[in-house]
């Protein structure tokens, strides 16, 4: 059977997007979103890595919810194909809507297996694709946050980092932040820091879980897919953040998003 991957926005509705994806083989890297992100293995096997203890398998109907910012990834098993829902929703938009009522905003990773939540979640990506109004879907999806944030399932903590690495890595973090198309050496940066290279890679691994390079290369996706959904032309998106050409810039996003940036952008 031919993979189908489809798409959901929602102009009236700019905080949230969803993606349904069926029989895919597509395999991610180990990157983060800017978003909050619900994941939903809807058939198929699934390995996911972002636990310090190892990969995690995911049977049908699990839910997996990620905050913005975590490394992950979800990953058919080997040889295979997996069916699944992701629904990505604005880290600030969701903050104001857990202020209401003082909702999880931890920085856990949860994993929650439980029919009626699945079941619940298929609900609404159903409606969020449907012609149904956007007043109709705001409520259904504030309604449903409001139901996970008290959902129980395993939970994955952020991996421990000292206040002074923290407070070291974050003039790295800022200049990786603002020039992701920059191509800067690791020297440059470790001075910057003022650590060595080595420590350097082990405090920003423990921090991001990646390396400084591979934040940075994350950090250019997440900015192409801002991009992509503004309607910029792939060839101007390409250039404007730093890669060889649209062809690099198509491997690299496909290894990330698990579709090419054309495809991501129609």
């Amino acid at each position: 059977m031919r993979a189908l991957t489809e798409f959901w926005r929602d102009a009236a509705m700019p905080y949230a997007e969803s993606r349904r994806a069926c029989d895919s083989r597509a395999c991610y890297r180990p990157h983060s979103h800017a978003t909050f992100s619900i994941g939903a293995v809807d058939g198929g096997g699934s390995c996911f890595t972002g636990a310090p203890g190892g990969s995690v398998t995911l049977q049908v109907g699990t839910l997996v919810l990620v905050p913005a910012g975590r490394v992950h990834a979800c990953n058919p098993e080997p040889g295979g194909a997996w069916s699944y829902q992701m629904l990505h929703l604005d880290a600030a938009w969701l903050q104001g809507v857990r202020a209401e009522y003082a909702g999880d905003d931890s920085a856990a990773i949860r994993i929650v297996a439980d029919p009626a939540a699945y079941a619940r979640f298929c609900r609404l990506n159903a409606l969020l694709f449907s012609a149904a109004a956007a007043q109709y879907k705001e409520a259904a999806l504030i309604e449903f946050i409001g139901a996970m944030d008290g959902a129980q399932g395993l939970r994955i903590a952020a991996g421990p980092a000292s206040a002074r690495c923290s407070a070291q890595l974050q003039p790295v973090l800022e200049f990786l932040r603002h020039a992701p198309g920059v191509h800067t050496e690791l020297a440059d940066l470790a001075r910057l820091a003022g650590m060595s290279r080595f420590q350097l890679i082990r405090s920003f691994r423990a921090a991001t879980g990646l390396t400084p390079h591979a934040w940075q290369l994350n950090q250019r996706i997440n900015r192409a897919r801002e991009h992509l959904r503004a309607g910029a032309g792939l060839a101007d998106v390409a250039h404007g953040l730093g890669f060889a050409d649209q062809a690099h810039f198509q491997r690299v996003f496909k290894v990330h998003a698990g579709v090419t940036p054309g495809r991501f952008r129609a």
